[in-house]
C-alpha cells in the first residue's frame, strides 16, 4: 500500500468538534478513487485467506470501507449502527463515550455461528465503540472474529488498544502520532 499517497488525502481539522482536538478528516479520503483502491486492495491482501464471511462496518465511515472490503472478500456486509437507525428486530449494546452513553445495534440474524467476521472501523482512538461492537458481534457466537482499523491515533491520553479484548488481534493499516 502506498501509505504516503493515502496520508496526502487525510486532512487535519483543528479545533473540531471542540477546542484543542485535531480531528482526522477521513471523509476526505473517500473523495479520491485511488485512495479507495489502495485501502481496499490492502484490506483484501490482509484478509483474503482468513475465510471471512461477514464484514461488520461501524457507523458511519466504517460502513464505507466495510462495504468495499466485503465485496473484495466475497463476503456479506453487516451494518453496525446507532440505536433506532435500522428497521426490524435488532440486537444492541450500550457503551460509555467521552460525552455520555451511546448504543449500537445490528439486525437480528445478520450473523450466524457459521460466520467468520471482520469488524472494521476507520479510526482507533479511545476504543469504546469497537469494544462494544466486539461484544455485540460476540453475542451472535460466530466461529471467529477479527478487528481492523484504517488508522490508529496514538497520542497522549488515548489508550484505545487497552479498551479492546485481549484475545483478539487488532490490525491497523496506518498509525498516526
Amino acid at each position: 500500500m502506498n501509505e504516503k499517497y493515502v496520508l496526502e488525502h487525510l486532512r487535519n481539522i483543528p479545533d473540531f468538534p471542540k477546542q484543542g482536538i485535531q480531528y482526522k478528516d477521513i471523509n476526505y479520503l473517500f473523495t479520491d478513487a485511488g485512495v479507495l483502491h489502495e485501502l481496499g486492495d490492502e484490506l483484501k491482501r490482509r484478509y483474503k485467506d482468513k475465510g471471512i464471511t461477514k464484514v461488520v462496518g461501524l457507523e458511519t465511515r466504517g460502513i464505507v470501507m466495510g462495504a468495499i472490503t466485503a465485496e473484495k472478500l466475497d463476503a456479506g456486509l453487516v451494518m453496525c449502527r446507532k440505536k433506532g437507525k435500522m428497521p426490524g428486530i435488532t440486537r444492541g449494546t450500550s457503551y460509555a463515550k467521552e460525552y455520555g452513553e451511546d448504543k449500537i445495534e445490528i439486525q437480528a440474524g445478520a450473523i450466524t455461528n457459521d460466520d467468520v467476521v471482520l469488524i472494521h472501523d476507520d479510526l482507533l482512538a479511545t476504543g469504546g465503540s469497537m469494544a462494544a461492537a466486539y461484544k455485540l458481534v460476540e453475542s451472535f457466537h460466530p466461529k471467529k472474529i477479527y478487528i481492523n482499523f484504517l488508522f490508529e491515533l496514538r497520542s497522549e491520553g488515548l489508550k484505545g488498544r487497552e479498551a479492546l479484548p485481549k484475545n483478539v488481534d487488532a490490525d491497523v493499516l496506518i498509525t498516526l502520532h
